[in-house]
C-alpha cells in the first residue's frame, strides 16, 4: 500500500510503539542510529498471530530491518550567466548610482541571462560541477529537487534537468517552488527522501532567474536580483554520520502583501456564449514585476532569521558558538550583519559574496557554499548554519556539517 511519502510499502510489517523508548528522536528530529535496537520488530491485524502465510501462496517478502540512516553533503557545483551588469549600467538606465547601491545593499554587480542561456541550462552546469565533485555517476542520482520559482516551463523544468544530464534510469525530478527560502526547503526534503523514502544519491539545485520578472525602470528593485543556479548532492550515509544536524521552517501568508509577483487577472472584451449566458475569458496569462516593501523585508529577515537559526541550533544540540560559518540568503549586507551581530558570530565568519552577484533567489546559498568550498574557506567537518527568506513570506534554516 502507499504509504505517507507515497511510496510503496508492505502492509504486514510495523513496528510497536511500546516497544521503542521514548528518548529515541535524534537531534535531527529522526530516529537516532544509536538508540534503535537492531532487532525487527513485527505485528499483524490481531495481535499475537505470527504468521498467515499459506503452503499455496508465495511466501511474503522478508520484513525489511529497522536502519536509521543519516545524510551528508558530498558534493556542490555553481554555474553563472555571462552577461555581467554594473552598478555603473544601472545608472544609466535609472536615477541612482555605484555608491548609492553599494552603500544601501552591498551590491556592485549582477549576472542576468542573455542570448541563447536559459535557468535549465545553468542547473545543468551546476549539477554536473556537484556529481564530479563527488565522484557520482548521473545513472546514480535517483531524486532532483529543483528549487526555483522562475522555470523555464511554467509545469516544472526538473524533469528536464534529469533528461539533459543523462540520468538514463528516469529518477524522480520535481520543481520546489518557495523562492529564496527554496534551498533550505530542498535540503530538508532530501533528508526526509533518505531518512523515510530509501532514497540514496538527491541532487538538490537553487537557480533562479529573477531578471525575467523585474522592472528596469523600478530603482528600488532592479538594483537588487541577478541569476544564478547552485546545486548540492546529498548521499545517504550512516546514522552516526549525519551531516543534516537541525533545521526550523516557517511560512506567513500575511506577509505576501510585503513581496510578489502576481498573476495578472486581464480580461478581454470578447464574449463567448455558454448556455445562452456571455461570459468573458482570459487573455495569455502573465505575471507582474515583482512588487516589494523593503523596509518591511528588512525588519522581517533581521527578526526572525536569527530565531529560527537558534531554534535549528537547539534541535542540533549546538550553540552558536558551535558554528564554523554563518551562510544566509544573499540579499542585503545589512541584513547579513545584522544577523551575524544577533548570533554573535565575528565577520570573519560570515560568508558573503552578494557585492558580485546581487540576490540570485534560491541559488544564493549553494552558489556561495560552492564559491567558499573550491576556494578552502569552508573545510570537511566544518559547521556551517544556513538560512533562506524571502516571498511567501517563508523563511527557514538548517544546520549542516560539510563532506
Amino acid at each position: 500500500m502507499a504509504n505517507a511519502y507515497g511510496l510503496i510499502s508492505h502492509s504486514t510489517p510495523c513496528i510497536r510503539r511500546r516497544n521503542l523508548p521514548s528518548n529515541i528522536i535524534s537531534r535531527s528530529g529522526f530516529y537516532s542510529a544509536e538508540r534503535i535496537t537492531k532487532r525487527v520488530f513485527r505485528c499483524s491485524a490481531a495481535e499475537g498471530i505470527n504468521d498467515l502465510a499459506s503452503p499455496s501462496f508465495p511466501s511474503n517478502p522478508p520484513t525489511p530491518r529497522l536502519v536509521a540512516k543519516g545524510c551528508k553533503l558530498v558534493g556542490c557545483g555553481s554555474a553563472l550567466p555571462q552577461r555581467l551588469i554594473s552598478n555603473d549600467d544601472l545608472a544609466q538606465i535609472v536615477e541612482t548610482s555605484d555608491e548609492w547601491i553599494s552603500v544601501r545593499t552591498g551590491i556592485r554587480s549582477r549576472r542576468i541571462l542573455s542570448g541563447d542561456e536559459t535557468l535549465t541550462g545553468l542547473a545543468v552546469e551546476a549539477s554536473r560541477k556537484a556529481l564530479q565533485m563527488a565522484q557520482v555517476e548521473p545513472d546514480v542520482v535517483d531524486l532532483i529537487l529543483l528549487c526555483t520559482s522562475t522555470p523555464d516551463d511554467l509545469f516544472g523544468s526538473g524533469p528536464q534537468i534529469q533528461k539533459e544530464l543523462g540520468c538514463r534510469k528516469n529518477p524522480l525530478a520535481f520543481d520546489i517552488r518557495a523562492a529564496c527560502s527554496g534551498f533550505v526547503l530542498g535540503l530538508m526534503t532530501a533528508g526526509f527522501s533518505i531518512r523515510a523514502g530509501g532514497f540514496q544519491n538527491v541532487l538538490v539545485i537553487g537557480a533562479d532567474a529573477l531578471s525575467r520578472y523585474v522592472d528596469w525602470t523600478d530603482r528600488g528593485t532592479c538594483i537588487l536580483f541577478g541569476d544564478a543556479a547552485g546545486a548540492v548532492l546529498v548521499q545517504a550515509c550512516d546514522g552516526d554520520e549525519d551531516a543534516l544536524l537541525g533545521y526550523d521552517v516557517h511560512s506567513d501568508g500575511d506577509g505576501q502583501k510585503h513581496l510578489n509577483a502576481l498573476a495578472k487577472d486581464d480580461r478581454t472584451d470578447n464574449l463567448l456564449i455558454s448556455n445562452g449566458v456571455p461570459t468573458s475569458f482570459p487573455r495569455l496569462s502573465s505575471y507582474s514585476c515583482i512588487q516589494m516593501n523593503g523596509k518591511e523585508v528588512f525588519r522581517f529577515a533581521v527578526r526572525y532569521v536569527p530565531q529560527s537559526i537558534e531554534a535549528s541550533l537547539e534541535r542540533a544540540g549546538l550553540t552558536s558558538s558551535s558554528i564554523d560559518w554563518l551562510l544566509l540568503h544573499q540579499a542585503n549586507q545589512r541584513i547579513i550583519d545584522a544577523v551575524a551581530t544577533r548570533l554573535q558570530i565575528p565577520p570573519d565568519h560570515v560568508i558573503s559574496n552578494l557585492a558580485n552577484y546581487g540576490n540570485t533567489s534560491a541559488a544564493s546559498i549553494p552558489l556561495a557554499l560552492d564559491e567558499a568550498v573550491r576556494s578552502g574557506k569552508v573545510q570537511a567537518g566544518n559547521i556551517v548554519a544556513t538560512a533562506g527568506f524571502g516571498a511567501g513570506l517563508t523563511w527557514g534554516s538548517a544546520i549542516v556539517k560539510w563532506g
